[in-house]
């Protein structure tokens, strides 16, 4: 009987989470990252993945935004006083149908990159043909860079 009783609350519960879902909906707006060096940072983003600087629209001193295409946006904050611990599995994607080119953008430039599997300056290739490598910004974030819609 408890059994039959936890049954009916799982799915009567799913419902409502369900209902939940149908009400609430979220949209991606930023990423946000602790920076030492807003400035180098900044440079960095530009230079590299040729994003460009919108408004701080937080009127926040020091902190200085990027626009990711869209609505999306990456903001660069002053460093706070906590240790950052960073690894591979914490990163951003960012696609694109260049991919072959900003290999070569990398290579020229002379910036480390990987695949999944730690292999310097190689990149990886999913089990749905999507190519991936990871690289790091002067603060040691990791950054994936792919080409998925480029085999959609």
């Amino acid at each position: 009987m408890k059994q039959i009783q936890g049954f009916i609350t799982a799915i009567l519960l799913t419902g409502f989470l369900h209902a939940q879902d149908s009400i609430i909906k979220f949209s991606f707006d930023h990423v946000a990252l602790s920076v030492k060096d807003v400035d180098r940072s900044v440079d960095f983003y530009k230079k590299v993945l040729n994003l460009k600087e919108i408004e701080n629209r937080s009127k926040s001193e020091g902190l200085r935004w990027l626009s990711l295409g869209g609505n999306l946006e990456l903001h660069l904050i002053p460093m706070w006083k906590q240790n950052i611990i960073i690894d591979i599995a914490s990163h951003f994607a960012l696609a694109t149908k260049n991919f072959d080119a900003f290999i070569n953008f990398l290579n020229k430039e002379k910036i480390k990159y990987l695949d999944a599997n730690d292999q310097p300056h190689a990149y990886s290739i999913r089990a749905d043909g999507v190519k991936q490598l990871y690289f790091q910004d002067p603060d040691g974030y990791w950054i994936e860079v792919n080409n998925i819609g480029q085999n959609y």
